[in-house]
């Protein structure tokens, strides 16, 4: 980040509002930083045009590796310990099968967890209280955006045409 960037945020009552400003400032040559939401709202997610995730292709990968891993074992134990059973083959499938489906879930899970982990950044500690407004708990949307020293004024009107409250974060990062 710029160390010559100013932080403003734009406190609207109306997620309507916050989507229109998330869209006018894509437009604009400011910077949206963050959003912050009292509740989840796909007005504002559609506003932001966030790409798809891809924590789920970490899952299917996890689920996969542990179908196979499972499998596996199951017939490298097998091998190890030849115990014929009733004329039955040492490698027979279909018990196989419940274990692979058991490590699916538990890979699956892992690998939904490192996904989480990896695409969110997290954990991240930096900034989380420097450029908050706590009435974004409540009843506002808060919509962060930076710009250059000097730009202040331009951003301000930008928020303020769209019906937003303004508040100015002096210190810079």
């Amino acid at each position: 980040m710029n160390s010559a960037e100013t932080h403003i945020l734009g406190l609207f009552k109306s997620e309507d509002q916050a989507a229109e400003s998330i869209r006018e400032l894509a437009k604009s040559p400011y910077s949206l930083k963050r959003t912050n939401t009292p509740f989840p709202s796909h007005k504002i997610m559609d506003a932001l045009k966030l790409k798809p995730s891809k924590v789920g292709l970490f899952t299917l990968v996890g689920g996969i590796t542990g179908f196979l891993s499972g499998f596996l074992l199951a017939i490298f134990t097998a091998t190890r310990w030849n115990l014929i059973v009733s004329g039955k083959p040492i490698i027979s499938l279909i018990p196989f099968f419940i274990v692979g489906f058991e490590f699916t879930i538990l890979f699956a899970v892992f690998g939904n967890f490192i996904g989480l982990l990896t695409q969110a950044r997290l954990p991240s500690f930096k900034g989380l209280d420097q450029y908050y407004d706590p009435r974004c708990s409540g009843e506002y949307f808060g919509v962060l955006a930076a710009c250059q020293a000097g730009q202040q004024d331009g951003l301000k009107q930008l928020f303020e045409k769209q019906g937003g409250e303004i508040k100015e974060f002096n210190e810079t990062i």
